[in-house]
């Protein structure tokens, strides 16, 4: 009995780790585990705000190294190279994680309404119906909202991650001090692209957090 329930509990972690956040991985974690769709869809986001505060950071982080570049004045020019391609790559991890994590948010998202939504057509007193359903479709409407502002947030890093790799690839090209005033053109338009994609995170980050105190307060579900 005892080898049962120990392969039991691992088939069921290993289901929740392949379907992720699919429906069934949902419904495993609630059912089995007790975790509801509601706590689901708050730890889901809370996740997507720190993977876009970390990638705020990481960004930041690789405009430092790009802008000392631009600035050496001699020295190991392949060190340097060296420690903004670790930049970069660092970088398009951070994006790759925000863009998994804002996925599950909505795969969390779109399970929980669609459950509320069935939930409140159950009802069967009108006035009581049509309050729960005001309450869903305005949890629905901040939702919908803080998503788009995540998805905007994240589409801003492609452009970014790309001027960096470009810098990157014309760097290990021409590891001289001619390859450092080619990039120093590009300094400026990269540093600008960067403070507003840091604004645009930090932003979806302050919108995450209201969204996160709505449910908490008990607007949710």
């Amino acid at each position: 009995m005892t080898h049962r329930i120990a392969l039991v509990v691992v088939s069921l972690g290993l289901l929740g780790s392949v379907a992720g956040c699919t429906s069934t991985g949902i419904a495993v974690r609630e059912k089995v585990f007790g975790i509801a769709k509601r706590e689901q869809l708050v730890d889901r986001v809370e996740e997507a705000r720190d993977s876009q505060g970390e990638a705020k950071e990481q960004f930041a982080s690789a405009l430092d190294e790009f802008l000392a570049i631009t600035n050496q004045q001699g020295g190991d020019l392949e060190k340097r190279y060296k420690a903004l391609q670790k930049e970069f790559d660092r970088s398009k991890s951070r994006a790759a994680d925000v863009s998994s994590r804002i996925g599950k948010v909505e795969g969390v998202g779109n399970s929980l309404f669609s459950e509320w939504e069935s939930d409140n057509a159950k009802i069967g007193n009108a006035a009581l119906r049509a309050q729960a359903e005001q309450q869903r479709a305005g949890s629905r409407t901040t939702f919908d909202s803080m998503v788009r502002v995540m998805r905007e947030a994240e589409g801003k890093m492609a452009p970014v991650l790309t001027a960096f790799q470009d810098q990157v690839l014309f760097l290990k090209s021409n590891l001289n001090a001619a390859a450092i005033s080619g990039l120093q053109g590009e300094a400026s338009r990269i540093q600008g692209d960067v403070q507003r994609l840091v604004a645009d995170m930090q932003a979806s980050i302050d919108e995450a957090n209201r969204f996160i105190e709505q449910m908490n307060s008990g607007m949710g579900k």
